[in-house]
């Protein structure tokens, strides 16, 4: 959570917004004051430790700490710590920022957290891994970097903590409300408001120094009556900036007559007065979309969200953002496709008004607009990505031009940059529980965009999450069906990970959904992923006994294609157990299966594992002879690879029969047919190229 309203690139510029991830092209706002605040931040960071008092080399991480209520520009002095800290090389490895409070309020999971944070570090995290883990592959990242980790917003030390690394040469800035009990050596540094030297020259930046100049007495007592809150400050700065005829002494007079809000705490007053003034000042149509941002996931919003919020056209919504930018009121990244976000310290301030003028059914069919626009904004994602003509792109053809995306390119980019509201937006609709339907159409149309732009192998972890919550929907609702796919959606990212117990148990439950369903894909799939598990545990017996039953739900509804496939399954493991009879029996039975279906490649593969297991029979004449049969499918099937791989495998039982002279000969076969392949594929490469 940020804690200034400022602008990053109008004239209303603030103490102190200045942060790690400052976009390209993006002026950063100069930062007012706080010397004495730098000093000693610069100054604790040398003082000794329990550690060194005792002798000892310090064992973790020097944390920082800068406590301050909302608004009073304890992020922004981080941040400028940060900048300060880095120029002279001290920290070369980097500065990496975290929020550890939703703009809502809420703390913000460790298991995301340390996620985000190894997500900068560009280390891979595997989907579904829990805090402890992920929060040791954290500190293991950080363990070898002389790195800078600004923690912002800190709710108390068990959020702070696990993230600390075990490398006295990096160092924690942490921002909080108060004290952070728990972590040894931590002294905060308390910032309260600006002195009236620094508040009246961030109005002047804003306003410009005429209206200074011409009464200075009345600037000085604009910044009493803020509270020397640089984000006060920075909401009539842009309420003046607004307003050239206006004088100082006006916008302190019209202040002072905005009634307090006695409920609210007696530091954050100002800046409530102040964000009262602005928004009443807007047209009652711009003040409802004002207070509506407070829906915006995340805090992060663009021209689409505000337009689906408020009801109005795209182009609209955009000068109104810009309108708002101005004003102080938001901050945006630059960008082409800019994104604005919410300052934290006004998302409460907002969300009140929200509720105090706002009907609660207006703001539900508000959040229901927002939800259908982003999931036509990810349907569009996705489609751009289909061929041309496909039924997906005529259908995309249809929709209005400022819902349609250029390229492919532009798709995917669009998809970065907010897909960390996206993934809010999911979890803040299924938290709601009053829109479940569009919620499970928002998860299910981001689930197949992240699919198809960074793949499912990349985009692992945020599928792991998002099946989670179609899990949360399912249960609430009573959706076995989906219940089922979820768990096997899970189950699936766990056993990739390693986590085959969790699978397991998964895939268990998966069938007992699939069963008070009666969905026979989702029992079928689930019997078969439970039998998979079991031998990946090393329990064959159980293995054999659920392919068996998967295999007779297969028979049973004439599903031979899958029927072939088990077979092959049971045989594999029979293998493994050492049970030759039933893996004969089983392999022979899948190559029956595959030249019913007219597969004579399937049915080659299966015959080279029946000749394996003959070979480990020791029936090595009858593997010959099976093998040569599988040849001679895979040579009429056209699969030269498969072909090479039967010969040597061929010329490997000539050599244990003693004839290597005719395995001298297969394996010149297998070389040549291997060269061939090799050949074609150059050639097939060139001409694409061509």
């Amino acid at each position: 959570m940020t804690d200034q309203a400022v602008d990053t690139s109008g004239p209303a510029e603030a103490a102190g917004t200045v942060t790690a991830d400052e976009p390209s092209g993006v002026t950063p706002p100069r930062f007012f004051g706080r010397e004495r605040e730098l000093k000693d931040l610069q100054a604790d960071i040398g003082r000794a430790g329990l550690d060194t008092l005792a002798g000892r080399k310090a064992a973790r991480a020097r944390v920082l700490l800068i406590a301050g209520r909302p608004g009073s520009g304890r992020t922004a002095l981080a941040a400028e710590l940060a900048r300060r800290l880095t120029e002279p090389g001290d920290h070369p490895d980097g500065v990496y920022r975290i929020a550890l409070t939703e703009p809502g309020g809420e703390r913000v999971p460790g298991e995301r957290t340390a996620r985000e944070l190894l997500d900068q570090l560009g280390v891979t995290a595997p989907p579904g891994a829990d805090e402890d883990e992920l929060s040791g592959m954290v500190r293991e990242a950080f363990a070898a970097r002389r790195a800078l980790i600004l923690l912002d917003d800190a709710v108390d030390a068990e959020q702070v903590d696990p993230l600390l690394p075990d490398n006295p040469d990096c160092l924690v800035v942490a921002t909080s409300t108060g004290p952070l009990t728990g972590i040894p050596g931590v002294r905060p540094c308390t910032v309260g408001g600006l002195e009236a030297g620094p508040a009246v020259r961030l109005l002047a930046g804003a306003v410009g120094q005429v209206r200074i100049t011409v009464d200075p007495r009345a600037a000085e007592t604009l910044a009493e009556e803020c509270g020397g809150q640089p984000a006060a400050l920075t909401l009539v700065a842009g309420w003046l900036a607004a307003r050239p005829g206006a004088s100082v002494a006006d916008v302190t007079k019209q202040l002072r007559e905005v009634p307090e809000d006695t409920e609210q705490p007696l530091a954050v007053r100002p800046l409530a007065r102040a964000f009262r003034l602005v928004h009443a000042s807007l047209p009652p149509a711009t003040a409802r979309t004002l207070r509506l941002l407070a829906l915006a996931p995340a805090g992060l919003a663009d021209a689409h969200t505000a337009s689906a919020l408020a009801g109005c056209s795209v182009s609209v919504a955009r000068g109104v953002l810009e309108e708002f930018v101005r004003l102080g009121l938001l901050r945006t990244n630059g960008a082409d496709r800019p994104q604005y976000e919410v300052p934290g310290c006004l998302a409460p301030l907002l969300r009140a008004l929200m509720d105090e003028l706002d009907r609660p059914g207006e703001i539900q069919l508000a959040r229901a607009r927002m939800l259908e626009r982003t999931v036509r904004q990810l349907q569009s994602c996705r489609a751009v990505t289909e061929p041309e003509g496909s039924p997906a792109r005529r259908k995309l053809a249809g929709l209005p031009r400022s819902l349609r995306f250029p390229s492919p390119e532009a798709a995917a980019e669009w998809l970065r940059m907010r897909q960390p509201a996206l993934l809010a937006s999911a979890r803040l609709a299924v938290r709601d529980g009053g829109l479940d339907t569009l919620a499970r159409r928002l998860v299910a149309a981001l689930v197949r965009a992240l699919a198809v732009h960074r793949g499912t192998e990349e985009a692992a972890p945020e599928l792991y999450g998002l099946h989670g919550l179609v899990l949360d929907v399912a249960e609430r609702r009573s959706l076995p069906r989906e219940k089922a796919a979820a768990l096997l959606n899970l189950a699936d990212l766990d056993a990739r990970t390693g986590r085959t117990e969790e699978a397991l148990a998964r895939y268990r439950a998966a069938l007992d959904a699939g069963r008070e369903a009666k969905d026979l894909y989702a029992t079928g799939r689930a019997m078969e992923s439970v039998a998979g598990a079991h031998a990946e545990l090393g329990d064959f017996s159980r293995a054999s006994d659920w392919y068996g039953r998967a295999l007779a739900q297969r028979l049973t509804h004439g599903e031979r294609a899958d029927a072939a496939r088990l077979y092959g399954r049971l045989g594999a493991v029979h293998t493994y157990q050492g049970r030759y009879g039933e893996a004969l029996r089983n392999w022979r039975a899948a190559a029956a299966g595959h030249r019913r279906l007219g597969d004579p490649a399937a049915q080659a593969r299966a015959l080279s594992e029946a000749a394996r297991v003959q070979e480990y029979a020791g029936r090595p004449q009858e593997s010959l002879q099976t093998c040569r049969e599988a040849v001679d499918l895979a040579r009429g099937a056209g699969d030269v690879r498969l072909q090479a791989a039967l010969e040597l495998r061929l010329a490997d039982t000539l050599d244990r029969l003693g004839d290597p002279a005719a395995a001298r000969l297969h394996r010149a076969t297998a070389d040549r047919l291997l060269g061939d392949a090799g050949m074609a594929y150059e050639t097939s490469g060139t001409s694409s190229e061509t």
